[in-house]
C-alpha cells in the first residue's frame, strides 16, 4: 500500500467517524473538495477509500438483516 493510499483510508475513516457523530452529511464532499483542488491523487484514494468503507458497511448491514431473521425463524436469540 503507498503513503497517498495509507493517508487517504486514515482520513477516510476519520471524515466518516465525524460524519456519523455529528449527522454532517456534506463532510465527504467537502473535504474531498479540498482534496481534488491540491492533490488529484490524494483526491482518487479518498475516495476510493470512501466507497469502500461504505460499501463494506451496507454489505455488513445486509449480512446482520440475513442472520437476525435466519436466528429469527429458527427460534434464537440473534444477539447470542
Amino acid at each position: 500500500m503507498s503513503y497517498i493510499d495509507s493517508l487517504a483510508e486514515k482520513l477516510a475513516r476519520d471524515v466518516l467517524l465525524v460524519q456519523k457523530e455529528t449527522d454532517d452529511l456534506n463532510l465527504v464532499q467537502e473535504v474531498a473538495a479540498v482534496l481534488e483542488a491540491s492533490s488529484s491523487k490524494m483526491h482518487e484514494a479518498f475516495m476510493t477509500a470512501i466507497r469502500v468503507y461504505d460499501s463494506e458497511t451496507r454489505a455488513r448491514k445486509l449480512l446482520d438483516a440475513k442472520i437476525a431473521a435466519a436466528a429469527k425463524a429458527a427460534g434464537l436469540d440473534p444477539n447470542g
